[in-house]
C-alpha cells in the first residue's frame, strides 16, 4: 500500500476518533507498551529437540496437519522466528518449552536439565533485545504415559516431575537475570482421568503437595514470575482434570502466584474475559495464553473474534495492561506455520488496538447515569469506526508490511526456505 494513502486514511480516522474524545496518537504510544510472547512450538508442532525426529505424543495434546516446511533444527526454528518478528509491529518476546534445549545429540532426561542447554537461546534473545519465558514439559515422556505427573500416586514418578519443574524454574530465573526482564514460568500438566475417578481429593492433595515443594525454592520477582494453568479436559482426561480452574485459582490466591487464562481451556459457553476483573482483585498479575477453541479442540490459530475482544477490553477497561502478561498458545500444522504466527499475533494486537480506541470515559458516564440506550449505541458505533486505518498506520511507522502485503512476504519465504526442507 502507498504511504500517502495510509497517511491520508489515518488522518481521517484520527479526526473521527477525536470527535469521540479519543487521541489516536496516544493510543499508538500505548500499543508500543504491549509485549506479546510468541510460543516457539508453533514452528515444529511441539516436537522439541530432545532427540532427532521427535514428535508430539501423549499428554492430551495433538497437532494436526502436515504442511511442508516444519522446523527440524534449532537453526531453522530461529530463522523462522526471525522471519515472523520481521513481519510484526510492536514488541515481542519468546516462550520456550523445556524440550527445546540444545542437547547436541546427548540424552539428557528432564530431571537433569540445566541452564547451559538454554544458554544459546539466552544469547539469541540478548542479541535481539527481547525477553524469554519458559515452561516445564510434562508430556511426551514415558513417565507421563499413564496420564499423571505431579499428582501421580507413584512417589518415584512424582519426584521426577518435581525435580524437572524445580530445574525449569531455576533456568527461568537465570534467563530473567541475564536478560534483565523477568521470565514467566508456566506450569501445565496433563494429569487427569478418561473415566470418572472415585477419589479426586487424594489426587488434588498430591498435586498441592508437589506444588508446595516446587515453590519452596524462592527467586526474586525481578528474575522470575510463576504461573499455573488449568484445563477443563483433554484427550485422555475427558472426565476429570486434576489441575482444574477451581484448584489453581485457590492455590494462586493463597500463594500469590499468577494464574494462566488459556481461553481454549474452558467450557465453550464460559466467558473467559469475565474472569479477569475478579481475578485481579485477588492476585497481582495474570498470564494469558490466547488461542481459538473450536468445540473440543483448544489450539486453533487466533483470530479477531468476540471472545478475544472481550478479553482485551476487560484488561484495558480495568487499566490492567501492566498486570497482564500476554502469550499465545496454538499449534496448527494444517497451514503455513509462519503465516499462522503472523495471523495470530496480529489478531491479538488488533484486538488491543480496538480496545484502546474505545471512548471509555464516555461509556462509563453513560453507564453510571443509567443511559443504557446511549451506551449500547456507542458500543455498536465503534464497530464501524475506521480502526483498520489506524492499524495500517501503526504497521507503517513500525516498518512492517501493511495490509495484505505480509502475505506476499510469507509466500516468498515459503518458496525460498520452507519448501526446500
Amino acid at each position: 500500500m502507498k504511504k500517502e494513502l495510509i497517511k491520508k486514511a489515518y488522518q481521517l480516522a484520527k479526526d473521527q476518533y477525536a470527535e469521540l474524545g479519543v487521541d489516536t496518537d496516544k493510543v499508538l504510544d500505548e500499543m508500543n507498551k504491549i509485549v506479546i510472547s510468541l510460543h516457539c512450538w508453533q514452528t515444529d508442532d511441539v516436537g522439541g529437540f530432545e532427540r532427532e525426529g521427535a514428535e508430539l505424543g501423549g499428554g492430551g495434546i495433538q497437532a494436526t496437519g502436515n504442511f511442508p516446511g516444519k522446523a527440524r533444527t534449532i537453526e531453522e526454528m530461529r530463522a523462522d522466528l526471525d522471519k515472523v518478528m520481521s513481519l510484526l509491529p510492536g514488541k515481542q518476546r519468546l516462550n520456550l518449552h523445556a524440550i527445546y534445549g540444545e542437547f547436541e545429540g546427548k540424552k539428557v532426561d528432564r530431571d537433569q536439565i540445566e541452564v547451559r542447554y538454554y544458554q544459546g537461546w539466552i544469547n539469541w534473545a540478548k542479541k535481539r533485545k527481547i525477553g524469554l519465558d519458559f515452561n516445564c514439559t510434562c508430556f511426551s515422556h514415558p513417565l507421563a504415559d499413564d496420564g499423571f505427573t505431579l499428582s501421580s500416586r507413584n512417589p518415584k514418578i512424582r519426584k521426577f516431575w518435581i525435580e524437572h519443574t524445580k530445574r525449569c524454574r531455576a533456568i527461568s530465573a537465570e534467563m530473567g537475570k541475564q536478560l534483565g526482564t523477568p521470565a514467566v514460568h508456566n506450569i501445565w500438566i496433563p494429569d487427569g482421568s478418561k473415566d470418572t475417578p472415585v477419589d479426586r481429593y487424594t489426587l488434588r492433595k498430591l498435586l498441592k503437595k508437589s506444588l508446595d515443594e516446587i515453590f519452596s525454592v524462592k527467586y526474586p520477582k525481578k528474575y522470575l514470575k510463576d504461573s499455573i494453568e488449568s484445563k477443563l479436559f483433554g484427550i485422555g482426561s475427558e472426565s476429570m482434570v486434576v489441575g482444574s480452574y477451581d484448584f489453581y485459582l485457590g492455590y494462586a490466591i493463597k500463594n500469590n502466584t499468577m494464574i494462566t487464562l488459556d481461553n481454549g481451556h474452558y467450557h465453550p459457553t464460559e466467558q473467559v474475559g469475565d474472569k479477569i476483573s475478579s481475578i485481579l482483585l485477588y492476585i497481582d498479575e495474570l498470564l494469558l495464553h490466547l488461542t481459538r477453541g473450536v468445540r473440543w479442540d483448544s489450539d486453533h490459530v487466533l483470530t479477531l473474534n468476540d471472545e478475544l475482544l472481550l478479553i482485551v477490553q476487560e484488561i484495558v477497561r480495568a487499566k490492567a495492561l501492566n498486570r497482564v502478561n500476554i502469550g499465545l498458545d496454538f499449534f496448527d500444522a494444517s497451514l503455513n506455520r509462519i503465516g499462522a504466527y503472523v495471523i495470530g499475533t496480529r489478531s491479538a494486537q488488533i484486538a488491543f488496538l480496538f480496545a484502546l480506541l474505545e471512548p471509555f470515559q464516555t461509556l462509563v458516564k453513560f453507564e453510571e447515569d443509567g443511559k443504557n440506550f446511549e451506551r449500547l449505541s456507542m458500543l455498536e458505533l465503534m464497530k464501524t469506526k475506521p480502526f483498520g486505518a489506524v492499524w495500517d498506520y501503526y504497521c507503517m511507522i513500525n516498518n512492517v508490511p501493511v495490509g495484505q502485503d505480509y502475505i506476499k512476504e510469507i509466500k516468498k519465504y515459503e518458496q525460498k526456505v520452507l519448501m526446500t526442507r
